[in-house]
């Protein structure tokens, strides 16, 4: 009888062994999966990320960081979709398996492991458990483990194929086997070229459980250029479980100048590394990451979404490179990967305090690419550093052309600077200052003074733009454009000052100089010929947060009551976030709280809630607003704000849902701030 019970456990067991996470704050879970409402999710790891798919063992897409082309997508630049290499098929007793031939099938993304959890059962037969990670130890690097439980005598035949996007081209398929007194290692690869002829490689190799020579023969089949597999059969027993890994290394020759080789190097290096040491790194180096936390008691919900945010941010950007963000991160295509305002404005602020050495990143981008936006000034008759709104791999302008956004959105080129600032006001880092953050900053100045249009006092304009709110086009005097550049003025000078410099006397004179404009009640006005109308997001609100050029309550608060109701309900989210901040501050937490949800949460998008740009939107995930929301949360609710003086605390008060907030890790100190 005993026996019975127990065989009768095995075969209704789900394959994770059924682990329950829906009271984890560090697990999303999606059990209920629609493959025609699915949004996958991303593991990465700043360099390569990979897209979940609804299928088993599947990965939607790979997302090569660093990497744009032209391809598919008009006459600008797009970031490369590279080989899907970490794909799997599995064959149970000759039958391939696929979701309709499985049962209790779900997928759990372990945040504070950085890896994706796929679980499922295929009838009486077994139970399989994927792990998906991107190595955080190797930037280069993916491992998947497979742990397969078999509840019946059964034969399996794990299978992993490399798949080739259509946009690459002249496709070499390789395999070889490289036989060593102690080891075995399969190295599949494939290689091939971009439309614009940059070179992408990817290799992978199995990591086997058994000693050498007891390893199962790998068997490969080249079936087109698109497409090739190794694979390898296995006889389990009933109640044997069987635990391998997949490595995979992709790279491009924007990374390395022999990527063919490289690749299969990296690949190499992981399989002899083994799955212990290769695990056990990459989560030491996520528990690093995580020292820096937000931490929320009382409201799981909250600390689910915005632990999210959080780990996608992390995993969409790394120390120590020359890389920023895109609106979409590594999520996907949108955007086509180029880098905005969206990286300095958004994004930028929760990294600078939450890991200083991210954001350094981000900077390290624009000041390479410091040379292209002067290029760009000097083509529209400027002095100085003109950013372009779009900005890919050179850091010329990759707007496509019916969007006027580019010649005209022009404040990106202040809010460069103002983050530049930001970073030293943290840091205090004044080597960084010398030869990073004053070069920006000057060109940054210079391009305003010459920008402005001198037309008396008070009156130096700044006309024919666009503003924050994209739905005004090539207005005069935006006001979030005409307060950026004043307050990057000012951080100019104070840069040249803080080095021993004397500070251009012009800059602070245009500064002076530039209007904000009001209506006759004092509020303040979108732009000269502003009339009310609806507005995609928060312009005007900008000059309060995180600007301080509007610092009265009484005055924030006049702003905030009559630009609340024109926010567009299907505009971005991070409008909602900047209120969020600007009623924490104003002492309403119960609305700061509401509009830190609004934030968010109508833009979730199943199974795993990952957000979209807008309400309804389908073009996850949306990096953006995952930053906005966090700003919510650190500058607004729990009241940090960067200053002359490093981080502070203001004095703010947590909503009733909330019993504690901590927020670690905080700067280059690493300091715990809490509110309760």
């Amino acid at each position: 009888m005993k026996t019975r019970i127990a065989l009768l456990f095995l075969l209704i067991t789900p394959a994770l062994f059924s682990q329950n996470f829906s009271k984890s704050p560090w697990h999303i879970q999606a059990t209920d999966i629609d493959p025609n409402n699915y949004y996958g999710i991303t593991v990465a790891n700043g360099m390569v990320g990979m897209v979940s798919s609804p299928e088993p063992l599947k990965v939607e897409e790979v997302i090569l960081n660093g990497v744009y082309d032209y391809y598919q997508r008009g006459r600008v630049s797009n970031i490369l979709k590279s080989f899907s290499h970490m794909n799997m098929h599995l064959e149970v007793d000759k039958r391939r398996i696929d979701r309709r031939s499985i049962a209790n099938y779900a997928q759990t993304l372990d945040m504070k492991k950085a890896k994706l959890i796929t679980t499922f059962d295929v009838g009486n037969k077994l139970s399989v458990t994927h792990e998906l990670m991107s190595l955080r130890n190797l930037p280069y690097t993916a491992m998947s483990i497979i742990e397969i439980k078999a509840k019946k005598n059964v034969e399996i035949v794990p299978i992993n194929y490399i798949h080739t996007p259509n946009h690459l081209s002249d496709v070499r398929n390789l395999y070889s086997e490289i036989d060593r007194p102690h080891v075995l290692i399969p190295l599949m690869s494939s290689v091939a070229f971009s439309p614009g002829k940059k070179k992408l490689a990817t290799s992978t190799s199995f990591i086997f459980p058994e000693k050498h020579g007891h390893e199962p023969k790998i068997i490969h089949e080249d079936w087109d250029y698109n497409m090739h597999l190794m694979k390898f059969k296995k006889t389990l027993m009933a109640g044997e479980t069987y635990r391998f890994a997949l490595v995979g290394s992709t790279i491009s020759s924007v990374h390395n100048n022999d990527p063919h080789n490289e690749a299969e190097r990296l690949t190499i290096f992981a399989k002899l590394e083994g799955i212990q040491r290769l695990e056990s790194a990459h989560i030491r180096a996520w528990d690093d990451l995580w020292k820096s936390d937000l931490i929320i008691e009382g409201d799981l919900e909250s600390q689910r979404a915005v632990r999210s945010a959080v780990y996608h941010l992390y995993s969409f950007a790394r120390k120590g490179t020359a890389y920023s963000l895109s609106p979409m991160g590594l999520s996907g295509l949108g955007y086509n990967g180029h880098v905005f305002w969206d990286t300095e404005l958004w994004m930028y602020p929760p990294l600078l305090v939450l890991q200083p050495d991210i954001a350094k990143s981000l900077l390290e981008y624009r000041f390479e690419r410091l040379g292209a936006a002067k290029e760009n000034a000097f083509a529209h008759g400027y002095d100085g550093a003109m950013f372009p709104w779009e900005s890919a791999e050179y850091g010329s302008e990759d707007t496509p052309v019916w969007a006027l956004t580019g010649p005209f959105q022009q404040h990106i080129s202040a809010t460069v600077g103002w983050a530049f600032w930001k970073y030293y006001e943290v840091t205090k880092d004044k080597e960084w200052l010398a030869t990073r953050g004053y070069p920006v900053l000057k060109e940054v100045a210079d391009f305003w003074s010459s920008r402005v249009e001198r037309k008396g006092p008070g009156r130096y304009e700044i006309n024919n733009v666009i503003g924050a709110n994209e739905w005004e086009e090539n207005i005069d005097n935006n006001a979030f454009t005409n307060g950026m550049v004043k307050t990057v003025l000012e951080y100019s000078s104070k840069a040249a000052e803080a080095l021993g410099h004397k500070a251009n006397p012009d800059w602070r004179h245009v500064a002076e100089n530039i209007p904000i404009l009001k209506f006759p009640d004092g509020t303040t006005k979108e732009n000269e010929t502003y009339n009310g109308v609806m507005i995609k997001q928060a312009d005007v609100n900008l000059l309060s947060y995180p600007l301080k050029v509007v610092t009265k309550k009484e005055d924030i608060l006049k702003d905030l009551k009559y630009y609340e109701p024109r926010l567009a309900p299907d505009g971005p989210a991070m409008g909602g976030a900047i209120l969020a901040v600007l009623y924490a501050r104003l002492d309403n937490p119960e609305k700061a709280y509401q509009m830190f949800k609004k934030s968010y949460e109508p833009n979730e998008l199943p199974p795993f809630k990952v957000l979209a740009e807008t309400a309804g939107g389908t073009n996850p995930y949306f990096a953006t607003g995952a930053g906005g929301t966090l700003q919510s949360v650190i500058f607004g609710i729990g009241g940090l704000d960067i200053t002359e003086n490093g981080i502070i605390q203001l004095d703010t008060e947590l909503p009733k849902k909330w019993k504690s907030l901590k927020m670690t890790g905080i700067g280059v100190d690493k300091k715990t701030y809490e509110r309760n």
